[in-house]
């Protein structure tokens, strides 16, 4: 198993624990979807302007969004997770929760993005979204879907 972790924002690297967390969270979403064999992937973690080009580029979207993600098709890469600083700190701090944990949930979903799942529709959320929740919880991260 190989997780890459790119910080392109200096601001990320204020959170004590990050690249701890993210790894955990990784290999907490790949266990339960059954894919710790798939389990080489890159988070990059980076700016709102980086993650914009990129939603712009890959999805038409032209602003920022907390995650993105890009499966890479191959047997031996998943593929790769962008999340986006400052929309991951404003969203935050929105729904009053730490940005450490905002930030594990959005890798959780993005690592779930890279294996297929999704959440378009309502019968894909509510597969999905359990998984989330199952996931966070043995990270000890709260129910994201709930109202704090």
């Amino acid at each position: 198993m190989s997780i890459t972790l790119v910080i392109q924002d200096a601001r990320w690297r204020k959170l004590r624990g990050l690249s701890t967390r993210v790894k955990r969270a990784v290999k907490a979403a790949l266990a339960e979807a059954g894919a710790l064999e798939k389990s080489d992937l890159t988070v990059m973690l980076t700016t709102n302007g980086r993650v914009q080009k990129l939603n712009a580029a890959f999805r038409g979207k032209d602003k920022p969004t907390n995650v993105l993600s890009f499966p890479a098709g191959l047997d031996d890469y998943l593929g790769d997770v962008a999340i986006a600083y400052g929309v991951t700190a404003r969203e935050a701090k929105e729904v009053k929760k730490t940005l450490l944990d905002h930030t594990t949930h959005l890798t959780v979903h993005g690592v779930l993005h890279l294996l297929g799942y999704d959440h378009v529709t309502t019968r894909q959320a509510n597969k999905m979204e359990p998984m989330e929740v199952r996931i966070l919880q043995t990270l000890k991260v709260a129910n994201p879907y709930e109202a704090p």
